[in-house]
C-alpha cells in the first residue's frame, strides 16, 4: 500500500511537470501567433529571424541531422520556428558548467596516470591498433592500462551476483553511478551492503539521473539515503523549464570499489535487468568487470560526476588505492576505459566504435537495442561490407519505444544492401552495448548507437585490447545469433506506406 502511495505522488508530481512544459509550450505558440496576426510587421520580422537561425544553424558546428531537423521544423513554421530555436538554445548559459567541467579534467588529467604510462609497451609490440590507443589517451585523456584483468558478463544475472560478492569485500570507498534505480530484488540487496558498509565507516556513494528515474523513485528517495549513511545526489535535476540543458543525461553505469574493482555496461538496477520482471519478454544485457589498475580511470570518471553534480572540487588523488604498494594484479592484455560528455564538442565514443569498424580486416559484431545513426557510422558500416568484412547487427525484435523500432527499420535497407547482416533478437529485449572485431578488439559499455547516447548524454566504456575477456564478448554475440531472426532485403520492401512512413520519422532522428 505505501509503495501504491508514492507511487501515485510520483505520478501526479510527473504529470504536473509535462503539463507545466506543455503550457509553456503552448504559450509560446499563442503569444507569436496572436502578435502576428495583430501586426503585418512582426510576423515579417518573425519570419527574418526564422531565416537568419537557419543560416546560424548552417553555420553551426554541429552533426548535419540536427541541422537538416531544426532546419526542417524553422521552414515548416516559419513565424515561430526561429524563436523556438532561440528560447531552446539560448535561455540557459552552459559556461559555466564547461568552465567548471575543463578545469576538473585539467586536474585529472595527470591523474589517470598515477599506475604509470603504458602506451610505450603497446607502441612497440602492436602497431594495429596504435590509433586508437593514441586517440584515448593523448586526445581524449584516459590512458591505457596493463596489470588488469577483465571479466565479461553476458547477462544481468550474472552481473549482479559478481557486484553483491564484490561490494562485501570492499574496504575504503562504495561508489554507484547509474541512469535508472528502481526498489526491488535488484537494488533492495545492494542498498542493504552499502548502508551496513556506510555504518562501518566506509566513504559510501551514490547518484543517479533524475528523468532516468523519472517515474520508478520516490520523492523522498535522496533523504532516505542520506538517512542510511548513504551520500546521494541527484543529476541534472529535471526541471519544467523548456530548455536544452535538459537533454543532456547522465546515462553512465558505474560500480567503483576501493578503485580496485569496477564495473561498467548496459544494465541499471532495476529488475527487469535481472528478469525478475519481465517487461518486454527477455531482457539480453551485457556488462564488464575491471580488476587492477584501469578500475582506477573508472573510479576518477565517477568523482568528476559527482563533483560536476555537487559543484565541489575535491583532491582525487587521496582515493588512489596503489600509494604503498604496487597493484598485485597480472596483466591480461590491455584495458582502456573512457568517457563521454556533450559538454565539450568530442564525440569520444563515436570515435571509439568508427576506429574499431574501419579497423576491422575480418569482421566486426555489434550488438545495440536502437540503431539510429548519423552518416558517419551509416558510412563506416556500408563501406566496411562492401569491402569484404562481415559486419553484422543485432538489434531487438520487442522494443521499448515504437517510434524508435520505426526509425531503426528505416535503416536497415540501406545496411543490408551494401552487405551488412541485420538480425532481430527473438526473445525478447537485447540492451547490450558491445562491439567485437578480428578477435582482437571489444568495447562494452553504456553508448547507444542513437543521437540521444551518442551526442547529448554523458556515456563510459572500457575498450580492450588482446585480453581474454574478447573472446567471450565474441561467443556471447555468435550464441545470440541461433536465437535472432535475420532480416533480409524482401522484409525491407514488403511495404511501401510503411517505409515511406519510416522515412518520414527518420527527419526526426536527432530528436528521438
Amino acid at each position: 500500500m505505501k509503495e501504491k502511495k508514492w507511487f501515485r505522488a510520483v505520478f501526479r508530481r510527473r504529470i504536473f511537470v509535462i503539463a507545466i512544459l506543455l503550457i509553456q509550450i503552448a504559450f509560446i505558440l499563442s503569444l507569436i501567433a496572436s502578435t502576428s496576426m495583430n501586426s503585418h510587421y512582426v510576423g515579417w520580422a518573425l519570419n527574418v529571424v526564422s531565416v537568419l537561425v537557419c543560416i546560424y544553424i548552417v553555420n553551426k558546428k554541429e552533426k548535419s541531422a540536427y541541422k537538416l531537423t531544426w532546419i526542417f521544423l524553422i521552414m515548416l513554421f516559419p513565424i515561430f520556428g526561429g524563436i523556438l530555436y532561440i528560447i531552446f538554445y539560448f535561455q540557459s548559459n552552459p559556461r559555466k558548467l564547461k568552465r567548471y567541467f575543463a578545469e576538473s579534467e585539467r586536474q585529472c588529467r595527470p591523474l589517470f596516470l598515477l599506475p604509470g604510462d603504458s602506451l610505450p609497451f603497446l607502441m612497440e609490440n602492436y602497431e594495429d591498433c596504435l590509433p586508437q590507443a593514441r586517440y584515448l589517451q593523448e586526445y581524449a585523456g584516459f590512458p591505457i592500462y596493463v596489470h588488469t584483468q577483465a571479466e565479461y558478463f553476458p547477462s544481468g544475472e550474472d552481473f549482479f551476483k559478481q557486484v553483491l560478492v564484490e561490494l562485501e569485500k570492499a574496504e575504503r570507498y562504495i561508489f554507484l553511478e547509474f541512469f535508472i534505480l528502481s526498489e526491488g530484488q535488484m537494488l533492495d540487496p545492494i542498498l542493504d551492503i552499502m548502508e551496513r558498509k556506510a555504518r562501518e565507516g566506509l566513504d559510501v556513494r551514490l547518484m543517479y539521473d533524475d528523468l532516468g528515474c523519472f517515474m520508478s523513485l520516490p520523492p523522498d528517495f535522496k533523504q532516505q539515503m542520506e538517512q542510511r549513511g548513504i551520500r546521494c545526489t541527484i543529476f541534472n535535476l529535471f526541471k519544467p523549464i523548456f530548455s536544452s540543458l535538459q537533454n543532456n543525461r547522465d546515462h553512465r553505469k558505474i560500480v567503483s570499489i576501493d578503485g580496485k574493482v569496477a564495473f561498467t555496461g548496459g544494465m541499471n538496477l532495476a529488475d527487469e535487468y535481472i528478469n525478475i520482471f519481465p517487461k518486454y519478454g527477455h531482457w539480453k544485457d551485457a556488462a564488464i568487470m575491471i580488476e587492477g589498475e584501469a578500475a582506477w580511470s573508472l573510479t576518477l570518471i565517477f568523482l568528476q560526476m559527482w563533483d560536476l553534480g555537487k559543484k565541489v572540487m575535491e583532491s582525487y588523488g587521496d582515493f588512489y588505492p596503489w600509494r604503498e604498494d604496487p597493484c598485485p594484479v597480472k596483466s591480461d592484455g590491455y584495458v582502456q576505459p573512457y568517457a563521454d560528455s556533450p559538454i565539450d564538442a568530442e564525440n569520444v565514443g563515436e570515435h571509439v566504435y568508427i576506429q574499431i569498424i574501419n579497423n576491422a580486416k575480418e569482421y566486426v559484431y555489434i550488438n545495440t537495442p536502437y540503431l539510429v545513426i548519423d552518416d558517419n557510422l551509416l558510412s563506416a558500416l556500408t563501406l566496411a561490407a562492401k569491402s569484404g568484412v562481415d559486419v553484422r547487427i543485432i538489434t531487438p525484435h520487442r522494443w521499448d519505444k515504437w517510434f524508435v523500432r520505426m526509425v531503426s527499420r528505416s535503416y536497415y535497407r540501406q545496411l543490408v544492401m551494401a552487405g551488412v547482416k541485420v538480425y532481430e533478437y527473438t526473445s525478447g529485449f537485447n540492451h547490450s552495448k558491445t562491439f567485437v572485431s578480428d578477435d582482437k578488439v571489444a568495447t562494452v559499455g553504456t553508448t547507444n548507437l542513437d543521437y540521444r547516447s551518442l551526442y547529448l548524454h554523458f556515456e563510459c566504456g572500457v575498450w580492450i585490447y588482446k585480453n581474454s575477456a574478447v573472446s567471450k564478448v565474441k561467443e556471447d554475440f555468435l550464441k545470440t545469433i541461433p536465437i535472432s531472426t535475420q532480416i533480409t532485403l524482401e522484409d525491407c520492401s514488403r511495404s511501401p506506406i510503411r517505409n515511406f512512413g519510416r522515412d518520414v520519422l527518420r527527419i526526426f532522428a536527432p530528436l528521438m
